[in-house]
């Protein structure tokens, strides 16, 4: 067998000798990328070489049927015959081959061409090698290199020599956008590329037509972008020239009649320059030697307002006017502190009708009633009701009148109220005094010392009081009891608790008159 073409056949026997690789019936093996090993039985085995394009792997299938066992019968009839009769290859072509089976030597000089052999093994029918991808043209194999020239399933290497191998029918969209080796044309620079450099120009080309990147609305070339969005753009970023701080260049305008930093001159025309608008009213208050300004004393009364310039010769000359508007001012604060007071203590009083009144620091304040006579402590004013008659309890701890020395005496008086013309006079409504018994309520039923009157109508004491008089008239001395409780008895019980004691006043005013 001589060596052959890429496409071409050349078929023989071998002469002589006998391969190991010999069985029973012919079968195709791959024997790599130029021959195939047909061994059949009998003693005279032969080879058939035929290229690359019976290997198994890489050829189209044989259809095996009667006609190729009919084959086989004749190639095995006619081998030993036509051995006699072959005359060997050119001595040129003398050698020793292996054989691609077993791998024993062969003499490629007893190899014989058989052309009659080969045109029977070439009009075998058979399939495309790519069937099983879905392929369906079938043939002779004279014909399969031709169809394998295109097959659309056949791989081939790019022509772009980019190392890519793919099917023909991959190889056009491979072409058109994969290959790197392709040959591209940019549309606005019109300059040629290669796949792989056209995918880096784009979006750098600088005759590619873009939008400006502030989205102010202009479009232009790539190459003018940049000296647009610097010096010409409505929509870029500058600096406000006075406050630094960063605008829209068609906005910066409007900004600068609000900017704090801007220079605005004085109103009053004092010749500062460059005042910051932001600074402008803490000039007019401090710095500005032509601003108005009022008189220190204008919370006092005055009124007076002239330039600041002006402000020191006009305290000067009406220093009297001054402290007699001080002085007028502070006697009004007074009276304003009085009513004040008025007015606390009378968001103090009760107004239920119950008076419990502690007296603390007992022990002293009877000491110092001891040491005065007639030393008399008074109660918060409460009233019976709301906008009712307002009264008050006061205490002789060391005793008054008959109880004077011996006795505590408790009274209670009529003052006058804020409501005293809406109600009925004289003041007739049932007193009662208590003096607690401080015990624990747990170990001992408290015993209080409890005494009750009721006012005389015809008592001067409960007449309605006027506004006029003072604490010492007649009609606003108190009624009640000189001998409360004696000194002595007071201490039997706890009625003086850590160093206090509690007076309880109580006035039933009947339901009607409440509501």
């Amino acid at each position: 067998m001589q060596p052959c073409r890429q496409g071409a056949w050349h078929i023989g026997h071998l002469e002589g000798g006998h391969c190991k690789a010999g069985t029973k019936r012919f079968q195709a093996r791959a024997l790599g990328q130029r021959s195939l090993w047909l061994g059949g039985g009998g003693s005279v085995p032969w080879v058939v070489g035929i290229g690359a394009v019976l290997a198994q792997s890489k050829v189209g299938k044989i259809f095996w049927g009667p006609e190729l066992d009919g084959l086989v019968a004749v190639l095995e009839a006619s081998l030993t015959q036509r051995l006699a009769i072959q005359s060997p290859v050119s001595s040129r072509s003398e050698g020793v081959f292996k054989c691609p089976e077993d791998q024993l030597p062969l003499d490629y000089a007893k190899i014989y061409p058989d052309p009659e052999l080969e045109a029977q093994v070439l009009g075998l029918s058979i399939r495309c090698i790519h069937s099983e991808e879905g392929c369906r043209w079938s043939g002779t194999i004279r014909h399969l290199q031709a169809h394998l020239g295109t097959c659309s399933f056949n791989v081939v290497p790019c022509p772009n020599r980019c190392g890519a191998k793919l099917s023909r029918r991959d190889l056009p969209p491979h072409l058109q956008h994969d290959c790197p080796q392709r040959h591209l044309q940019c549309e606005f620079c019109r300059a040629d590329f290669t796949g792989e450099a056209f995918e880096n120009h784009q979006g750098v080309c600088p005759q590619e037509s873009v939008y400006c990147e502030n989205k102010c609305g202009a479009r232009m070339m790539r190459r003018l972008l940049s000296q647009h969005m610097l010096a010409e753009c409505p929509k870029r970023t500058q600096p406000c020239s006075y406050c630094a701080k960063e605008f829209l260049y068609d906005t910066i305008q409007n900004h600068e009649y609000q900017c704090p930093r801007y220079p605005v001159p004085c109103p009053n025309q004092c010749g500062a320059p460059n005042i910051a608008r932001e600074d402008l009213s803490g000039h007019l208050k401090d710095s500005c030697s032509t601003a108005l300004a009022l008189c220190p004393f204008k919370e006092a009364g005055c009124k007076h307002r002239c330039p600041k310039v002006s402000l020191g010769r006009h305290l000067d000359e009406n220093t009297k006017l001054h402290l007699g508007l001080m002085c007028a001012l502070v006697a009004r604060q007074r009276q304003e502190l009085v009513e004040l007071r008025r007015e606390v203590e009378e968001l103090a009083v009760g107004s239920d009708g119950v008076l419990i009144w502690k007296i603390a620091d007992y022990a002293r304040k009877l000491q110092e009633a001891r040491l005065r006579s007639n030393y008399e402590s008074f109660s918060p004013p409460f009233y019976t009701h709301r906008y009712g008659y307002r009264l008050q309890v006061s205490v002789f701890l060391n005793g008054n009148g008959s109880g004077e020395g011996s006795h505590l005496s408790v009274y209670i008086r009529v003052l006058p109220g804020q409501y005293d013309n809406l109600l009925e006079w004289p003041f007739a409504y049932r007193v009662t005094f208590s003096l607690l018994d401080q015990s624990d309520p747990s170990l001992s039923k408290p015993q209080h010392i409890t005494e009750t009157f009721l006012p005389d109508p015809a008592w001067k004491n409960f007449q309605k009081p006027g506004t006029g008089r003072t604490s010492l008239d007649e009609s606003l001395l108190g009624f009640g009891y000189p001998k409360f409780i004696s000194h002595e008895d007071i201490k039997k019980r706890n009625y003086v608790r850590d160093n206090a004691v509690f007076i309880k006043a109580s006035v039933e005013i009947p339901s009607k008159i409440i509501s």
